[in-house]
Order: C-alpha cells, then sequence, then structure tokens
C-alpha cells in the first residue's frame, strides 16, 4: 500500500497561487492506496482525479484533495496544521476506504495532526472487527489513538487536534467526528440539490456539550467575559454564526486556561481534565442514487461558508479539483475580508458514480440501525442530525456522553432516552476516582476504560460518592472490574 498524509512522499513545483497562502491541489499516485498529506510548504500538484471502486455495489468513488496554509501576518513561517489521509482498500477489501480531515491547534498541532493521520487510520485497519462491526472499531480506535498520542514524545498539554472521517462500507458511509471540522453530503431532492450535514460542531454553543462539560468542572465563558468586559453571568451565546468573533470556551475553575472553543479533540490533556473528550460521534448513511457528493473539510472551509454554498459549489464544477481550488479560494477571500489572518484550509471532494438504487434510503442517527450499532450515535445538535426509536423521544436531549469499553471490556452499549427503570452504566468525568454503588465499589473508572453498574435512576442524574453522574443503558457487558 502506498502512503498519502498530509505530508507527500515526492516533490512538487512551486505553487503560483496567491503570494500570502499557496492552495495545493494534491493529486494521488493511482497505483498508491494510502495518501497522507502533512505540511507542504510553497508546492502545488496538478494530476488527474483518483478513483476507487466499490464492486460489492458496482459504483466507484472520484475524488480530489486540497490544502492551502493559513496566511499569518504575524508568523508568516506558521506550518500547515491541517492533514488529511486517505486510504483505499483497507484489510484488502476493495469495498472499504476512509478519507480523514485533521485539524491540528496549539503549538505542538502540527505533530499532533500528523499523528492522529498516521495511528488512527492504522489502528482501525488492524482492528479485526472492522467489517462486522464499524462502529465498535471506530470508537477503539479513536481512543487508542487518543491515549499512543498521551504517551508519546509530543508535547499535547494545550496542543491537540480535530479529526473528521469517513469510511465507506460497501454502500454504507460512517462518519466519525471529534470537534469542529465537518462533513457535509449532498441530496438529489427533486430539481433541487440539499446540503445535509453528516457531523455536528462540537462547541458550547451545544447545549447538550455545554451541560456535558459544565458537569467536569469546566467554566464556560467568552474572552470578553474571562476580561471581566461583559457580565461573566450572561450564559446565552446565540449560536456560532453570531459570535462575533468571541465564542465561548472552557476554562479550568481557578485559571485562565485552556480557552478552547471546541469540547471534543484528541490531544488537549489539560482540556480532558475539563471534559474534552475524544470520543468521536458518529453518523451511518446508506448511500443512495440521489447522494451526489460528500465533502470533508477543516473549518477553515466552513467559518464563512454554509454547508450549503459549499455544496452548491461543487456543483459548478465537473472536476473535483476545480472544485476544491474555488473552494479554497472563496474560503480564503472571506477569511481576509473579515479577520486579518486565514486559518489553514483543507478540503476533499468524494463523488459518488454510477451507484444503483440498492432498496434502502438512509440510516440517520438510529433509525434502522441495530442497537449495537446505535452506540455511537450521540448528539442532538442540529434538527437534522436528531434520532429517534419509534415512538420515544429524540436521543440524547438531557445528554448522555460516552466513556467506551477497553479490550478489558468489550461491551456493546447504546446511548439511550433515560427511563425510569432498567439496567444503566454510570460513569462520571472525574476518571481517577472508584464510586459505590448500593454499597459495591468492585468497579474502578480510570481513562479510557468502561465501568459497569445496574443502577435503577428515575431521572438522568444521579449522585454517586458526591459526585454528579451520567446514566447509559448497557448490554452484554462482562462483570467484572478494569
Amino acid at each position: 500500500m502506498g502512503c498519502v498524509h498530509g505530508k507527500c512522499c515526492s516533490p512538487y513545483p512551486a505553487s503560483s497561487y496567491g503570494d500570502r497562502g499557496d492552495f495545493r491541489v494534491v493529486g494521488l499516485n493511482g497505483s498508491d492506496n494510502i495518501h497522507h498529506h502533512g505540511n507542504y510548504q510553497n508546492m502545488l500538484s496538478e494530476t488527474s482525479l483518483e478513483f476507487a471502486n466499490v464492486p460489492s455495489h458496482n459504483f466507484h468513488l472520484e475524488y480530489s484533495v486540497g490544502t492551502q496554509r493559513g496566511y499569518y501576518p504575524d508568523f508568516l513561517d506558521k506550518e500547515n496544521q491541517d492533514s488529511f489521509c486517505i486510504r483505499t482498500e483497507i484489510q484488502g477489501n476493495p469495498n472499504l476506504h476512509f478519507f480523514g480531515v485533521f485539524d491540528g491547534h496549539g503549538q505542538f498541532g502540527a505533530q499532533c495532526s500528523n499523528f492522529v493521520r498516521d495511528r488512527l487510520v492504522e489502528i482501525l485497519s488492524n482492528d479485526p472487527t472492522l467489517s462486522e462491526d464499524p462502529l465498535k472499531a471506530y470508537n477503539s480506535a479513536f481512543l487508542a489513538t487518543n491515549s499512543e498520542l498521551h504517551d508519546s514524545d509530543i508535547d499535547d498539554t494545550m496542543s491537540g487536534t480535530t479529526a473528521i472521517t469517513v469510511l465507506v462500507s460497501g454502500d454504507t458511509i460512517f462518519v466519525a467526528n471529534v470537534g469542529d471540522s465537518r462533513a457535509v453530503i449532498a441530496m438529489k431532492n427533486g430539481d433541487r440539490v440539499i446540503a445535509e450535514d453528516l457531523s455536528c460542531d462540537q462547541t458550547p454553543f451545544r447545549k447538550d456539550e455545554y451541560e456535558r462539560v459544565k458537569l467536569c468542572g469546566a467554566r464556560v465563558l467568552t474572552a470578553d467575559q474571562v476580561e471581566g468586559l461583559k457580565d461573566p453571568d450572561i450564559q446565552n451565546w446565540g449560536d456560532e454564526e453570531s459570535d462575533g468573533g468571541d465564542p465561548p470556551r472552557l476554562w479550568v475553575q481557578d485559571g485562565l486556561y485552556p480557552g478552547t472553543a471546541f469540547t471534543r479533540s484528541l490531544g488537549d490533556s489539560t482540556a480532558e481534565k475539563i471534559g474534552v473528550i475524544a470520543v468521536p460521534e458518529v453518523k451511518i448513511v446508506q448511500l443512495t442514487p440521489n447522494h451526489l457528493f460528500f465533502v470533508i473539510a477543516s473549518d477553515g472551509v466552513f467559518e464563512f461558508l454554509s454547508s450549503q454554498v459549499v455544496i452548491d459549489m461543487v456543483l459548478k464544477y465537473s472536476d473535483t479539483q476545480d472544485a476544491c481550488a474555488a473552494i479554497a479560494g472563496e474560503s480564503y477571500s472571506l477569511w481576509l475580508e473579515n479577520e486579518t489572518r486565514t486559518d489553514d484550509i483543507t478540503i476533499i471532494i468524494v463523488r459518488i458514480k454510477d451507484l444503483q438504487n440498492s432498496g434502502d434510503s438512509a440510516i440517520d442517527g438510529t433509525s434502522g440501525v441495530s442497537i449495537k450499532s446505535a452506540s455511537l450515535v450521540m448528539g442532538k445538535g442540529r434538527a437534522n442530525l436528531s434520532a429517534s426509536m419509534g415512538s420515544e423521544p429524540q436521543l440524547c436531549e438531557r445528554n448522555p456522553a460516552s466513556v467506551v469499553p477497553s479490550p478489558a471490556h468489550p461491551c456493546s452499549f447504546k446511548t439511550v432516552v433515560i427511563k425510569p427503570d432498567g439496567p444503566y452504566k454510570v460513569a462520571s468525568c472525574h476518571p481517577s476516582r472508584s464510586y459505590e454503588n448500593g454499597g459495591r465499589s468492585d468497579f474502578s473508572l480510570v481513562p479510557g476504560f468502561a465501568i459497569q453498574f445496574h443502577y435503577i435512576l428515575a431521572n438522568p442524574w444521579a449522585t454517586i460518592s458526591g459526585h454528579r453522574c451520567l446514566a447509559y443503558e448497557y448490554s452484554n457487558c462482562p462483570i467484572g472490574g478494569s
């Protein structure tokens, strides 16, 4: 297999795109199955589209990638902290293909981004359960990658990365997201093509994420509130489109750090102590002929462009390379119209070609998904990301979040609307302590491990040993401590 991370393995001619940032449409050698990108400097590649077949359903994918280093007037040599990875034919399976974009942040953001780019797909590819249980494999891969990053030589105390990834498995895609990068799919609806978000930005603007990190001890305030310029008691910040460049951020109780504007990431070991987690939210979609293409991009694209505008721009171009260049160029221009700098910009466009109708339409959230597969579909977020189970209320209205089983605890479980009876998993955001359950304390919650309780709750919150905890329904769990 080849290699395609954010770092290319071959040199490219100098870019002619702009004098403040250099955009590259990254052509990928068709003989390679792995494409990585890291941090090119002033390089442009002009090659043909890349293709990946999906023989099980007799269609193919056409894709291109573009990435542009941000412009920082006070730091002209700042490296591109975005990276991407494309791996086709995972585990030698011609029907399994992986696409991911990783947006690093902090002093060592580029190193974090590249580390996750390399390790996430590798761990996923080596998981023997990937084909039979992609959700479990996805979740385990994110947590294992995060743990490895913590244990690496990279200082992730105040640095980390987002991860937005799409796994194509036959005619089904699994979209796993941590952070505020985004995936969106183009859906034909009559004579219109509409944008459907495949991910939901994980920020304090979301009520469920806000409540979760508050439970974990985070202060949530804008920079103006921290500096005393605005009333810190006002906790209504509107939405991301109206934040005025001063979004709510997470702070420790007694300090002015870490100041993250996201609630999930990989790395960020300091922010992890106040609820920033690496557990992905996963959306499952069964592809149909009405799905035309999907886009994966860092927030350098979506900061000033809506999902619908991005989809509309792709529709104007027959070549995905041209579409990548146009979207990156428009994003770059809008950054400079609104700011004195630009963010790094990375975009993957994947066209879905010649897919025939397979019968079912789509799997959104938990609709049509087995109990086991529903385990990672979390967070209500935008309206089109909501999910339901029969006649029950929407999932996650009261902020269930997840602490995932370890390899020693291979449980299958699901996030559910909390009921007044039934078995529940109860977990706290304080990962180094043990908690009692009716006098029992034979389960210890440690980082990356699950804790099992059978606990009868009348509401979504319980107090265990003086700590408020979240409840989750559990199934198929072995009895035993970590």
